[in-house]
């Protein structure tokens, strides 16, 4: 299965996706069709120097939301105003490979934090808001209040690698050993401007701040991908984007960031907005910064969150972690092609095992079709309702249950990728393929 999506559809009346039951899940991005305006950017002419804007200082044509609200981003005399909220970032429409990219910033309130990303790729990362890439800081000088200030960050252009990016920091080093510090201190406080020149050219970084170059990042991995900016808790303002491409150094695909192309985001960060709600699962169900999060010990078919719109064939693209701190309850247990295991007298054998919650994923608008999210021994994504049905045929029933367990620890986050194309369905937990194919038309001819 690839993670990208290129030929994708959706219907609004033939199925549905939902979330079910009562714990802790962070939905991501689902790829529910392909969006043209991914595959290139507007067009700009060239000014003397080579440059283009890359805001035209009337709108956000150009960007597209990573995973943030419709109003954390939002256009006004020229600037582009970043709320700050909910945390998440906002792309561009294509990728870049080699370039110089001139812009400023100013915070609008003391100790203000937001950043750069360069080189990323086009979803967050499944241990946080974040993509993989390269960022380069963009703190207020009233950050340094905060403990570890000069130790492992500095407030004057930090550069450095994110959720798996690589890089070699040189010059002056945080004692992390991660983050390549400025060498001088440069940035001005909260409401004036700065001035960031930032030339990336084959996989190396060179920031100039206010006019003078501070920090350089080498070896970098990627070394192509998008350009961000980061909403990171208050308001910071950008102007003045301008991009002078630079020749190709034919950046291999290993190099290369991740496009994800034909995403889109089902979670807005802020609230339930595209999901199906009333009184009753709002009392469960709520938005906790970039994730949602339901009560423990709360279950009920009314309960279960469902989007408001219905989707044909897809990849979904879940984020999900069960909090509840294990521990050790009798559950069922289960024979090797799905079935209970049950004892001479038709009854469940049940077993001690490490319990930390239950959830899943219902697919078709139907809950036979729910991919599962456990604690049991042979791990999350079987089709769950339907590999327990004693009147399917036992090859059916193994197709539907884990090839392996693939599950991060408890508490950890983990990522499905789950496609559903006509009646088969392929999920693929934390990069390895767990259901593969499997036909659900056979488990309801």
């Amino acid at each position: 299965m690839t993670t990208s999506a290129k030929s994708l559809r959706q219907n609004k009346d033939e199925s549905k996706m939902k979330t079910y039951k009562a714990s802790p899940l962070r939905a991501a991005c689902a790829a529910l069709a392909l969006i043209a305006s991914l595959s290139a950017g507007p067009f700009h002419a060239q000014d003397a120097d080579g440059f283009v804007p890359l805001f035209n200082g009337r709108d956000l044509t150009g960007w597209v939301p990573l995973n943030v609200a419709a109003d954390t981003f939002t256009v006004r005399d020229g600037m582009i105003i970043d709320s700050g909220l909910p945390i998440g970032l906002m792309r561009t429409a294509r990728m870049y490979e080699n370039f110089i990219l001139e812009l400023e910033w100013r915070h609008m309130k003391e100790g203000g934090n937001s950043g750069v990303f360069t080189w990323a790729d086009g979803l967050p990362a499944a241990s946080g808001p974040f993509p993989r890439g390269i960022e380069v800081q963009v703190l207020d000088p009233g950050y340094a209040k905060r403990p570890g200030a000069n130790e492992w960050f500095t407030t004057h252009g930090d550069i450095f690698p994110v959720r798996g990016a690589t890089m070699t920091p040189t010059g002056r080093i945080s004692k992390t050993g991660q983050r390549s510090f400025p060498i001088e201190d440069r940035t001005k406080p909260s409401p004036e401007w700065n001035h960031y020149r930032l030339v990336a050219n084959r996989g190396e970084l060179r920031l100039s701040v206010n006019g003078k170059e501070v920090t350089v990042g080498k070896d970098c991995v990627p070394r192509k991908g998008f350009l961000c900016l980061e909403a990171e808790g208050s308001e910071c303002q950008f102007r003045n984007l301008r991009i002078k491409e630079l020749p190709s150094s034919n950046t291999p695909p290993e190099q290369t960031a991740n496009p994800y192309e034909g995403f889109r985001q089902l979670f807005n960060g802020k609230d339930l907005g595209g999901w199906k709600t009333n009184d009753a699962v709002n009392a469960v169900w709520s938005a906790r910064g970039s994730h949602f999060v339901s009560k423990g010990g709360v279950k009920g078919r009314k309960l279960d969150l469902w989007t408001e719109k219905s989707y044909r064939d897809f990849v979904l693209c879940v984020d999900w972690r069960l909090t509840k701190k294990p521990a050790l309850k009798a559950l069922p247990t289960f024979t090797p092609d799905g079935l209970y295991a049950r004892d001479e007298k038709r009854q469940i054998i049940r077993k001690e095992i490490p319990d930390a919650g239950d959830s899943g994923i219902f697919l078709r608008g139907d809950g036979r079709y729910q991919v599962n999210i456990w604690s049991q021994p042979m791990g999350s994504g079987d089709i769950n309702e339907l590999h327990k049905d004693e009147k399917l045929p036992a090859d059916l029933r193994r197709q539907m249950l884990p090839k392996l367990k693939a599950d991060a620890p408890f508490g950890k986050w983990n990522r499905f990728y789950i496609t559903l194309k006509g009646d088969r369905v392929t999920v693929v937990l934390n990069d390895q393929t767990v259901i593969e194919n499997c036909p659900l038309s056979r488990a309801t001819a």
